[in-house]
């Protein structure tokens, strides 16, 4: 394709945060940086002048930033950013406490709630009291069994104004799901619904509750948030209160936010491999912090008060990305359960009862959309919408001919890629630059991404490994319970030394940006020829007929044979 899909107007070039970055950059720091391209190489180049520019130009609230940028910088991993810093995660989203929303809460058709600013600091500081009063001390780790409620954000703040380490699951998630996270990284409290909403169901997990809490003996304390109930029975469930009755003793008063390091543990998250139990993958708050503002303020172009909005589980790191657009005072769209209710449509009737401006989903929801028949661009206004962005599997170029088609035609399609394993996106967005069929708009500022062959070698226009050659702020502190490290270079480190292999199957464009044919771990190898699992769904997918697919490689007779299995319709 010979023409883009989608260019930002002058108009929307000239209002965009990151047109001011570039500026600042210009004028306080002397760079000529007068595109993308050149900003970028600047950031990669220069890393130690560019992350104390973007943290002053995000505002970041700190005790102090100290005087060291990056020490051990040769070491990957082992480098350490900002190591004299001191700040608290939970601050730097509390910053608002005016009367505007904060957060907007739609549970399928059944639920509408709102949060102010103000109502949300509120809430945070009488259940941060309550915690402290519980015994809960920076360090500790606090656990959530949640569906995506105002409540679950509620709760991550007050843990993390502590200092205590957060980490959630979705409640469609089983007990030895459950357990095979948590009951690795020992939690002091847990917070869970007695329920959650689903396609128009009610799924009660108070029985889950009380085998979780028989098997995880490190719980002192389970705090029922009432969801699908007024007043759920939760007399069996050891130890537990309700959430109400747990903050009724506290008052709203001035958070008490412990500053610490920069690289003080914020997330555990987990990450499947195909034997085993889950990674528990340890991010600390000051590089998930500023990570996530370069992200939303200049990748995003997040402004104070622009609506958020991401279809997401709190068993998935979009999560903790959504969450963060609190730093850059935007209003959080939260929405739980089926996005298929209401005909298919709730989620473009949110979007124009909201005002949303950006639209997060998955691969898998726009193509399920564009089977279903959707057309919201005839049904809907989406005037507000300024973009969407789609992630957790590569996004093909055919799913892009159905957004501009039947969703929107003057707007920014995101395609975003990274992972849990970054709590961020290596490839992403760009308020600046055109969008390309099938393709991710450009790197991510200050992350040095290159494609090696199987040499090592940085190649373009050819598929390879997707790599990052330098440090960056938000690599895992570690894994847990790996006080070596062993198990985190041996995830990222041993295919080539020093570098970080993320285990993507890429392609670096001529436009700058990224095509990702799927995992390398995935990649199909018949006869010698390697075949992204992407380029196999891609064709699969435009087959009406089939709901869902995998594709399997299988040794067979000195070879591999592809092995494709199909849901029908």
């Amino acid at each position: 394709m010979n023409q883009p899909l989608w260019q930002p107007s002058p108009e929307r070039i000239a209002a965009a945060n990151l047109t001011a970055f570039m500026r600042e950059v210009r004028e306080h720091h002397g760079v000529a940086v007068e595109d993308y391209p050149a900003l970028y190489d600047w950031s990669i180049t220069d890393p130690e002048r560019f992350w104390p520019a973007l943290w002053s130009f995000c505002g970041v609230i700190a005790a102090t930033q100290g005087g060291v940028v990056l020490a051990d910088k040769n070491k990957m991993p082992g480098a350490r950013w900002f190591p004299e810093a001191r700040l608290n995660f939970a601050e730097n989203l509390l910053r608002r406490r005016d009367p505007a929303a904060a957060i907007v809460f739609w549970g399928e058709d059944r639920i509408k709630s709102r949060i102010s600013y103000a109502e949300l600091h509120a809430e945070v500081s009488r259940l941060a009291q309550a915690l402290r009063a519980a015994g809960v001390k920076s360090g500790d780790r606090v656990a959530a069994y949640m569906p995506n409620l105002p409540g679950t954000v509620i709760a991550m703040l007050a843990a993390t104004s502590i200092g205590a380490i957060w980490s959630s699951c979705s409640p469609d998630f089983g007990v030895q799901g459950v357990l095979d996270r948590f009951g690795q990284i020992e939690p002091k409290v847990l917070f869970a619904a007695d329920g959650y909403f689903y396609n128009g169901k009610t799924i009660d997990v108070i029985d889950r509750l009380k085998a979780i809490a028989e098997n995880l003996p490190s719980l002192q304390k389970i705090i029922v948030v009432p969801y699908t109930r007024r007043d759920p029975d939760i007399g069996g469930i050891p130890n537990s209160a309700n959430v109400h009755e747990f903050m009724a003793p506290y008052r709203p008063r001035a958070i008490d936010f412990e500053r610490l390091p920069f690289d003080h543990p914020l997330y555990i998250m987990y990450s499947s491999g195909t034997t085993g139990v889950p990674k528990c993958i340890v991010h600390g708050a000051g590089g998930t912090l500023l990570q996530h503002l370069k992200e939303h303020v200049l990748h995003t172009d997040i402004k104070p008060g622009d609506r958020l909005f991401y279809f997401t589980t709190c068993g998935w790191m979009m999560w903790n990305w959504l969450v963060s657009g609190l730093a850059a005072r935007a209003t959080l769209l939260l929405y739980d359960g089926s996005p298929f209710v209401a005909g298919g449509n709730i989620l473009f009737d949110y979007a124009d009862a909201e005002n949303m401006k950006v639209f997060g989903t998955s691969a898998k929801y726009i193509d399920a959309a564009a089977k279903l028949g959707l057309e919201p661009k005839k049904t809907h206004r989406l005037a507000a919408l300024g973009s969407m962005l789609s992630t957790g599997s590569p996004l093909v170029p055919e799913s892009f001919d159905y957004v501009y088609r039947g969703i929107k035609s003057d707007f920014q399609l995101a395609s975003i890629s990274g992972g849990t394993d970054i709590i961020s996106c290596f490839a992403l967005g760009n308020p600046l630059l055109p969008v390309w069929r099938g393709e991710l708009q450009c790197r991510g500022l200050g992350l040095k991404v290159e494609v090696f062959n199987n040499d090592g070698q940085a190649v373009r226009g050819e598929k390879g490994e997707l790599v990052c050659t330098a440090p960056f702020p938000s690599m895992p502190v570690g894994f847990w319970n790996d006080p070596a490290g062993a198990k985190y270079r041996a995830a990222y480190f041993e295919r080539f030394p020093g570098v970080w292999c993320h285990g993507d199957y890429v392609e670096l464009t001529a436009h700058d940006g990224l095509i990702i044919y799927g995992r390398s771990d995935a990649v199909l190898n018949p006869g010698g020829v390697r075949i992204g699992t992407a380029e196999i769904y891609r064709q699969v997918e435009q087959l009406a007929e089939v709901v869902e697919s995998i594709v399997i490689g299988q040794d067979w007779e000195h070879d591999v044979r592809i092995v494709l299995f199909v849901r029908l319709r």
